[in-house]
């Protein structure tokens, strides 16, 4: 960590005020939740039981489109694809093959990159901004009140002592303590047990950046971590292991040849694992002043790739909603419609990358049939090939909007052109709103918060978009070539959170 960290070994004894907010887990999620609130100036305090580093056992290695599009509104994705390999297509069943060239995104690709890779910039941008890091510290409990959270912890030396904040987010994993104190329930059931993991040298280097293929009762999956090691995962449906059981190369390697015909030759591994894949999630994202983000309120399979994405999408929403609340922009309901608007994201992930490996698993005949069926389908209707595209890469989500709101509300935003040069992502760079109007439009004292663009083009219609890239509000010109009406657009903007009261007018 550099020269401007704010870093702590041991626990202090501190008070913070209202506006503070008390981050649990230094994984992706909460070093991007963290950032986000430290750049919209809120006081943050990053806890984490472990010691500080940042390990190199990812377990995570793929960023979809949707998640490239919100760490590029934060100045962070053309680092990453640096680092990277892109991939255009993803490979299911061994038949079927998923184009992404053909994304509508700036990213019409995953980027195959280690989850540490992803963790250092983050956490780079995060220390940056001033938040404060407090490690080798584990919460015990949590008391709310109608003012703040007073979290219970527990410092390197054993000693215990508290933190107070505003509000606390957990975001430290599926065993999860601030879950846990809170009451919260974490149902669900383990869907695969005994998948083993190894990161290896290999003698033989795969064609393809992604290997993976389920033969019969074996599955494996390889891909490069980067540094010259590749991150192997295996199951053999017919080795029901515990966790605790011990594991060797022998038992990576003979699963590799079942599945993929060889080992490539494997060697030096540094490091080997097993593992059960569960489906969880919480019923509530939100209690009192508590939420849970990331593999704290949801896990799921790996198939797809979607567990750290989907994590680091929660952080985009919550970040922006607490800094509003926080700054006396918006009231207390914004922070519901965190619940409102990722709760069901996150049972579609589970119900996606469940039916994936449900389906890769297949052993029935029944089941094998329908796999084909099914294959056959999504490979001759484009429109089911993108609806599943569009749910693994993040692209395709939208939230509910108003009755009777604009046809765009609710709906990612995508990237578009802007007059003068620049794109819109670029815009919404510090966390602000964005205005995109065919007008002049005059911000006051908002700067620090909305940003007003126009489009490149001759659109008319008038867009308010949000620090996640979600639309919030939209409305199409008069009929008399006017623009959307300013009283309208500034009730837009109070609703949202993007200023505290009517202060401007279009021209």
């Amino acid at each position: 960590m550099n020269g401007k960290a704010r870093t702590q070994a041991r626990t202090p004894h501190t008070r913070p005020g209202s506006r503070d907010v008390v981050v649990v887990g230094s994984g992706p999620t909460g070093l991007l939740l963290a950032g986000d609130l430290a750049t919209a100036g809120v006081p943050v305090t990053l806890v984490e039981k472990r010691p500080h580093k940042i390990s190199n056992l990812s377990r995570a290695f793929v960023v979809h489109a949707r998640t490239l599009e919100q760490l590029d509104a934060r100045g962070l994705a053309d680092e990453l694809e640096a680092k990277g390999e892109p991939l255009d297509r993803i490979a299911l069943f061994g038949r079927l093959e998923v184009p992404l060239d053909t994304l509508p995104s700036r990213f019409n690709h995953l980027l195959v990159i280690p989850q540490y890779e992803v963790e250092k910039v983050l956490e780079r941008r995060a220390v940056d901004s001033g938040v404060r890091f407090v490690y080798e510290t584990e919460v015990t409990g949590l008391a709310q009140d109608v003012d703040g959270v007073t979290l219970q912890v527990r410092g390197p030396g054993g000693e215990p002592d508290t933190l107070r904040a505003a509000y606390a987010v957990g975001t430290d994993g599926m065993h999860s303590a601030v879950r846990e104190a809170v009451g919260l329930p974490f149902p669900g059931k383990s869907v695969i047990r005994s998948v083993v993991l190894a990161d290896v040298l290999l003698a033989e280097e795969p064609a393809e950046i992604l290997t993976a293929q389920a033969v019969g009762d074996a599955f494996a999956f390889i891909a490069p971590l980067g540094d010259g090691y590749h991150r192997v995962i295996g199951w053999h449906r017919k080795r029901d292991l515990a966790d605790n059981e011990s594991l060797d190369l022998t038992e990576v390697k003979e699963i590799a040849r079942l599945a993929l015909g060889r080992d490539y030759g494997m060697h030096d591994a540094r490091w080997m694992s097993r593992f059960h894949s569960d489906e969880r999630q919480a019923p509530a994202y939100r209690v009192g002043r508590v939420f849970l983000a990331g593999d704290a309120a949801h896990v799921h399979t790996p198939a797809g790739g979607q567990g750290m994405n989907t994590g680091l999408q929660d952080a985009a929403n919550l970040g922006w909603k607490l800094a509003a609340v926080l700054d006396g922009r918006a009231g207390d309901a914004l922070l519901d419609t965190y619940q409102a608007e990722r709760h069901p994201v996150g049972k579609s992930v589970l119900r996606s990358s469940g039916g994936i490996v449900r389906l890769a698993m297949a052993k029935y005949p029944w089941s094998m049939a329908f796999r084909a069926a099914l294959t056959t389908f999504l490979d001759h209707v484009g429109p089911a090939r993108r609806h599943l595209t569009g749910l693994v890469t993040g692209i395709g989500y939208a939230y509910k909007a108003p009755r009777g709101a604009h046809p765009l509300a609710g709906r990612r935003a995508p990237d578009a052109a802007l007059r003068g040069g620049g794109r819109l992502y670029e815009a919404l760079r510090g966390g602000r709103f964005v205005l995109l109007t065919p007008e002049p439009y005059e911000t006051g004292d908002r700067g620090d918060r909305l940003a007003v663009r126009h489009w490149a083009d001759d659109r008319r219609t008038t867009v308010l978009v949000r620090p996640d890239g979600y639309v919030a509000w939209a409305a199409e010109g008069r009929r008399d070539g006017g623009t959307a009406d300013a009283a309208a657009v500034e009730a837009a903007l109070t609703a949202a959170g993007a200023t505290d009261a009517p202060s401007a007018a279009l021209r």
